[in-house]
């Protein structure tokens, strides 16, 4: 947009605020066509190819969505539906913006706000917005706990202002494979989302090993469409309870401390960036031909680092650092403070906070802190170990607080081990927590897996003789 106003003589579109960008383009779009015409517009774009050639109109249902990375404000969606009408992109793409960054996801309900509170908006998309939050960037940017309150609270938010604007909203879903990317069992993600925020409609990502995963073979495709359907199903028939405002306040206290926690560490500690660097394979990753896109946005920092790397890297070197750091932290400071029972309520009753901390609980499991100390051995400089070994021992702290006061240390690789065939209830959260992280830790060793494999074999065919085996 900047060349396109520099070019027609009214300054600099990048130096304007938000209320002239919002002005210019509104004006634009209601009769910019009709004074101006595309031939201007086109000229000034010159620099990029024809919109035919990118976006041929041979089979036009093939792109459904033009996706905004990083959205911030109205006018950045404004200018991608001035920009593709006046450069011949017909039928139009719907504009998706997505918010990625935990900024981002607190300014989303004003940003919208300002969308689908302008007429000529709300004619435009035809009483359907669509709007994407992005999992894995605003993890890496607050760390789990905070983004996944924050995606919590901003659609409850969303679903608020459409409604007040006659809007129906379909939210889009950018989870990755791994929980530190918002993954996770589909029933159990989908059942926890706030409720009134799936009214029937969905979409998510389902990106690279995982598409394979969940739809490489026919009987396990209909196993993951079936677990998505009764999902939304479920959610619209039996939403889940609102949660209490003393729950919301303490949700708002561990995601504060937690966000705190996490960027002095990752953003705030001086040494951090090198260590990271030395300790994982992120340079090699960068370097391999597998990804769509190049593993930094642009030379820099952690804050230039695109999700996918940040999370593999930590995966590869066993420490799985972006999944539970400053989890351990909040979880501390609230039961000092004799939050402990409030911990305990939420566990038990609140499908958010109780898929949240076994999530993180399941991937403690799995990391391995000796592991992690053999890279550090062979690849850090002597220099940078004291780091290593202090975010070793955040690990193990993140452990013992994760099941809401019980002691555990499954960042070492050691965890209590209770009897693993007798479940706890959910009366005895602490108990059921350590239960679930052995049952994960002991899959692979008691042939867990490969039982699942045979069964599939042996599913009946018939549709109710399915759903009572599923049961």
């Amino acid at each position: 947009m900047d060349a396109v106003t520099t070019y027609l003589g009214l300054g600099s579109y990048a130096s304007w605020d938000e209320p002239k960008r919002l002005a210019f383009l509104l004006g634009e779009l209601q009769v910019g066509a009709e004074r101006r015409g595309p031939v201007l517009y086109t000229h000034a774009c010159s620099r990029f190819p024809p919109s035919s050639l990118i976006y041929p109109p041979t089979h036009p249902p093939s792109l459904g969505a033009y996706i905004i990375s990083m959205a911030k404000t109205a006018s950045d969606v404004l200018a991608v539906v001035l920009l593709q009408r006046e450069t011949g992109v017909r039928p139009a793409l719907r504009v998706v913006p997505l918010f990625e960054t935990l900024d981002d996801l607190h300014n989303a309900p004003g940003t919208m706000t300002t969308l689908l509170g302008n007429d000529w908006y709300r004619g435009h998309i035809n009483g359907v917005q669509e709007c994407m939050i992005g999992y894995s960037d605003s993890g890496k940017d607050a760390g789990r706990l905070a983004a996944a309150w924050a995606l919590y609270e901003t659609q409850e938010k969303l679903v608020e202002v459409a409604a007040g604007c006659g809007v129906r909203l379909v939210l889009f879903h950018g989870r990755g494979g791994t929980v530190g990317r918002g993954g996770g069992p589909t029933h159990m993600a989908i059942r926890s989302q706030p409720s009134g925020t799936i009214n029937g409609h969905l979409r998510v990502t389902v990106q690279g090993e995982i598409i394979e995963q969940q739809f490489g073979e026919k009987e396990v495709c209909f196993r993951t469409l079936d677990l998505y359907t009764s999902a939304v199903l479920e959610a619209a028939l039996d939403p889940p309870p609102a949660p209490a405002q003393e729950w919301r306040d303490l949700m708002s206290l561990l995601a504060t401390e937690s966000c705190d926690m996490y960027r002095s560490v990752v953003y705030r500690t001086p040494e951090f960036y090198d260590y990271f660097m030395q300790s994982t394979a992120a340079s090699e990753l960068g370097r391999l031909n597998i990804g769509s896109r190049p593993s930094s946005r642009k030379s820099g920092g952690i804050e230039t680092l695109r999700a996918i790397p940040w999370i593999f890297a930590w995966t590869q070197q066993r420490l799985h650092l972006p999944v539970w750091l400053g989890i351990g932290e909040a979880l501390e400071a609230a039961i000092d403070k004799g939050y402990g029972p409030v911990l305990q309520d939420m566990y038990a009753n609140w499908p958010f906070f109780t898929s949240t901390l076994d999530l993180v609980e399941m991937v403690l499991a799995k990391a391995d802190s000796r592991l992690s100390a053999f890279y550090e051995r062979t690849l850090v400089d002597s220099s940078l170990a004291p780091l290593g070994q202090r975010l070793r021992e955040l690990g193990q702290d993140a452990a013992e607080h994760s099941d809401c006061g019980a002691q555990g240390d499954a960042a070492g690789g050691q965890h209590a081990q209770p009897d693993v065939h007798a479940q706890p209830g959910r009366e005895d959260p602490t108990a059921l927590a350590l239960w679930r992280a052995a049952q994960h830790a002991g899959h692979a060793e008691h042939g867990v897996k490969r039982r699942r494999r045979q069964s599939w074999r042996r599913r009946p065919p018939h549709r109710l003789l399915r759903r009572r085996w599923r049961r």
